[in-house]
């Protein structure tokens, strides 16, 4: 069992993370109903290994919305800042509306004060209306802008291209979701490695720096959100393995369970201070006047709302103040913590719900509870704190993750395992389940509803990912559809259980066309489901398998004398089945080698001419491919592939504009900048008015002004050609100015570089004649020749300076200087790398000593007469005599380096 899960666990690394040749980046996404955080797994040297990246205001997690205004789209903080102006253009909750139904769309948005205009398309699911230039958009479309939105805060935090993913979903989560929000990551250019529930992300967040070699635990995981409640039952344990012939421990934990409230959140005791304030403001006002009829003053009204229900959570008293709340009256009043609590009186109990469930179902005590760890924003409210303490019976709740931050911490822990180009070594296996149980119906001509047509596939809290295999014996083409296989445990939203359906088609024909043949058994087709990793079933293929038996004549093996004249067919059974496809089982006869040895000349040519056959019972298996088209309707229908094409012309058209409209924005504020700047340098600097006449001045400042009026009148819808074309325009009659200007202070500063340099270089002269006087004259007087030069050139051009007006072009300028001293340094440093010569040296003669010594030698060993031996000898002693000339070359050299 150990090694199942050691096979099936994930590998995780918070430590050391080694990278391939390529550099490589993933990112995690927790996507939530009202923000997102984005992690991203990045090598890059200098740089947390695993990282939250930060948006355009610097913030740790964005608003997951998207906004229309004037044709244009907004993500993030920028669509943030419309919320209360243009509640209508301003769409949220986009996580919640995945995969819903028309009527549960329009009743949720109804509830919310969500001014939104929908209508239903095919599917029956709701289509945004944005206005008459934009057009509508399906749910995946907008949440295709914000996942896109997403990975660009990570490429722009890993300074890579980031494609592949991993993101966090409720558990909760449907199929018609889960697969909705697969296209909407297809449509944002996203590669999703895998979709993770959020409670296996914290608890791999939670375990992957500890030890549970010694102590196995279970551990319970709280997560209250914006708008959903769940809790998670985790087991944390460990195991024995080997790995390089060594024992290790690794670390493992596997989701026993999990239960969820999905409308049961932050937003609820949100909404409940919203209706408290609403009547408080109607009844200030009276005469019949409501403000919940006024979207942009509920928009308001919502907005000061969060900030009162945070300040709660720290104080026991709140403000709250809206500005014109409706028809220019303002809002002002306070609330304390006790009657926020009254409020929320039954929300409280609810809370517990899911925790309570949870620990019913797994026959656990408090007791036996190692921690409930809280996640989720909704958790920091004071009493909801308060209510888990008395249940659980504990003074202290346990606190160890960011409640914000570990969900996508611990995605990014998955998504850099799952990536080809990050290796981890740090190992915690991961085991987690199917949230819903699926069952499986066939239904056809013939088909009689029973056990064998309705079937458990996959149970609850099955193993992500899992492969399943069904069969029914039948003859006649058929449907299948897959359903959640308790009406008691939908989806939110959800009122039939079948999510997917599926006609097979084929397997009468093949009835038909094998029908005459001896079928050992009935007809049968052969089902393959699989379970992703992102917790999506569907069925993969279907085949059709047929068994038959037949006789057939094969050459008979192992002829004896006996036989080999007179043989009598034999009769005998194949028992082993032959698993074939239709296509290479067309001739059903087998032709087999056969071999006889025989004494007698004349049965062996009768055997060479007329093989001795015998008859054998064949049985052949034949895997028919059957032909599947789904045929799901209503809201778990995915979008076409014709949808998805128009809806990715869709996005890349706006991808484009807003590119274009951010590098407007950009030209307009260089253009804005560049007028105040100029200006102020016109108006204040004393330096300005040295290098440029009056009249320059005049007619740049009216340039400038004439300018910027344009900016603020007819300049407001612009593009950015005519931007930089303005921008440009300017620059060509300030840059000569203000170059003059930068001169003034640049020219004498190299003026003085070169002075100083050229008196190092009297120094550095002086040096070569005393320490390097192998230096050639020529070279040198080529160095002191250039130095006369630039010497000059600087006398002649200072004094023509001198004589040219500071408003004028200058007469020469500090890159003129510097890259005169420049060239003069090249030279003085080619000069510097001469080497110094070799002394000359002459190769001694042989003295008659050492010939006398080598022919000694040779006489000494002139016992072996072989040929090869004399030259070997021969070589040794022309080899002692290099040695020894060598040694008298050397001694010259070091006496004449003495000298």
């Amino acid at each position: 069992m150990a090694l199942m899960l050691f096979k099936l666990g994930l590998l995780v690394c918070v430590f050391c993370l080694v990278v391939s040749p390529s550099q490589s980046a993933v990112l995690s996404i927790d996507l939530g109903s009202e923000w997102l955080k984005v992690a991203v797994v990045n090598l890059k040297p200098g740089q947390s290994p695993i990282s939250i990246a930060i948006n355009e205001m610097s913030k740790r997690k964005s608003p997951a919305i998207v906004a229309f205004q004037s044709g244009d789209r907004l993500l993030g903080e920028e669509a943030a800042g419309l919320v209360a102006r243009y509640p209508d253009k301003v769409f949220s909750q986009l996580r919640d509306l995945l995969g819903k139904p028309f009527s549960y769309t329009k009743k949720f948005l109804d509830s919310s004060y969500l001014p939104f205009d929908i209508n239903e398309d095919s599917r029956g699911v709701a289509n945004f209306t944005i206005d008459d230039k934009v057009g509508d958009y399906s749910v995946e479309e907008l949440l295709a802008m914000v996942l896109g939105y997403a990975a660009n805060l990570a490429e722009f935090h890993a300074k890579v291209p980031v494609k592949d993913a991993v993101i966090a979903v409720p558990p909760y989560f449907g199929q018609a979701e889960r697969k909705g929000l697969l296209q909407a990551a297809q449509l944002a250019g996203i590669n999703v490695l895998s979709l993770i529930n959020e409670h296996s992300g914290a608890a791999l967040q939670y375990g992957i720096d500890k030890d549970f070699s010694n102590e196995s635990r279970h551990v319970i995981f709280y997560d209250m959100g914006s708008s959903s409640t769940y809790a998670a039952l985790v087991y944390f344990s460990a195991y024995k393995t080997k790995e390089f012939g060594k024992t290790v421990s690794v670390n493992q934990f596997q989701v026993k369970d999990v239960r969820w409230n999905p409308e049961l959140g932050g937003q609820d005791m949100e909404l409940r201070l919203v209706e408290h304030f609403a009547d408080e403001f109607n009844k200030q006002v009276g005469n019949g006047v409501d403000v919940r009829k006024s979207p942009k003053a509920m928009a308001k009204l919502k907005k000061q709302v969060k900030r009162t229900k945070e300040i709660l959570s720290a104080n026991t008293m709140a403000p709250i103040s809206v500005e014109s709340l409706l028809d220019d009256r303002d809002f002002r009043s306070t609330i304390s913590r006790e009657k926020f609590e009254e409020l929320c009186g039954d929300l409280w109990e609810q809370s517990l719900i899911p925790l309570k469930e949870v620990l019913e179902r797994s026959n656990l005590t408090i007791d036996e509870i190692y921690a409930v760890e809280l996640i989720g924003g909704a958790t920091r409210v004071p009493k909801l704190q308060a209510k888990l303490q008395e249940f659980l019976g504990r003074k202290e709740l346990d606190k160890h993750l960011d409640a914000d931050e570990a969900i996508v911490l611990g995605a990014a822990l998955h998504a850099a395992n799952l990536s080809d180009g990050i290796k981890l070594n740090r190992k915690l296996g991961m085991i987690d389940g199917s949230p819903y149980e699926f069952v499986v119906e066939l239904d056809g001509p013939e088909l009689l509803k029973d056990e064998s047509t309705r079937q458990l596939l996959v149970p609850r809290m099955k193993k992500l990912p899992s492969k399943m295999f069904r069969s029914i014996i039948h003859n006649k083409d058929f449907e299948v559809s897959l359903a959640y296989g308790s009406e008691d445990i939908l989806p939110p939203g959800v009122t039939s259980p079948i999510f997917a359906q599926y006609a097979v088609s084929g397997l009468a024909d093949a009835s038909e066309k094998y029908a005459s043949r001896n079928l050992s058994s009935p007809i049968k087709a052969n089902l393959h489901f699989s379970l992703s990793r992102s917790g999506v079933l569907s069925l993969d293929r279907a085949d059709a398998v047929i068994e038959i038996t037949e006789w057939v004549e094969v050459p008979k093996k192992n002829l004896t004398v006996e036989n080999s004249t007179t043989t009598i067919p034999n009769i005998t059974l194949e028992v082993g089945a032959k698993n074939t496809s239709e296509e290479s089982n067309a001739n059903l006869h087998v032709e087999d080698a056969g071999t006889s040895n025989s004494t007698d000349s004349s049965a062996e040519d009768q055997n060479a001419t007329e093989p001795v056959t015998e008859r054998k019972l064949k049985k052949r298996t034949f895997r028919i491919p059957l032909k599947i088209v789904e045929k799901t309707v209503g809201p778990a229908m995915s979008l076409s592939k014709e949808s998805l094409a128009e809806a990715k012309h869709k996005l890349e058209a706006l991808d484009k504009k807003d590119a274009e409209r951010r590098k407007t924005a950009e030209l307009k504020n260089n253009l804005e900048g560049y007028i105040y700047n100029t200006k102020e340098k016109l108006e204040t600097s004393e330096e300005v008015g040295k290098v440029s006449t009056s009249d320059e001045r005049t007619s740049f400042t009216g340039k400038l002004d004439e300018v910027q009026e344009w900016l603020y009148m007819d300049g407001e819808d612009a593009s950015a050609t005519e931007f930089q074309e303005r921008l440009d325009m300017l620059k060509a009659i300030g840059d000569p100015i203000f170059f003059r200007l930068k001169e003034l202070t640049d020219r004498p500063a190299a003026v003085e570089h070169a002075r100083n340099y050229l008196a190092e270089l009297q120094q550095i002269v002086r040096k070569w004649e005393t320490e390097k006087s192998w230096l050639p004259k020529e070279k040198i007087d080529e160095v002191l020749s250039k130095a006369d030069k630039l010497k000059n050139w600087l006398a002649e051009k200072e004094a023509e300076q001198q004589k040219t007006p500071a408003s004028s072009t200058p007469a020469f300028t500090s890159e003129d200087v510097y890259l005169k001293v420049f060239n003069l340094q090249d030279k003085v440093a080619s000069v510097n790398r001469i080497p110094k010569p070799k002394p000359k040296t002459q190769k001694p003669a042989k003295n008659e000593t050492d010939k006398t010594e080598s022919s000694d030698e040779k006489a000494k060993s002139s016992d072996t007469t072989s040929e090869e031996s004399q030259q070997s000898q021969s070589n040794e002693s022309a080899a002692e005599s290099n040695v020894s000339d060598n040694e008298n070359v050397d001694t010259e050299i070091n006496d004449h380096d003495e000298l």
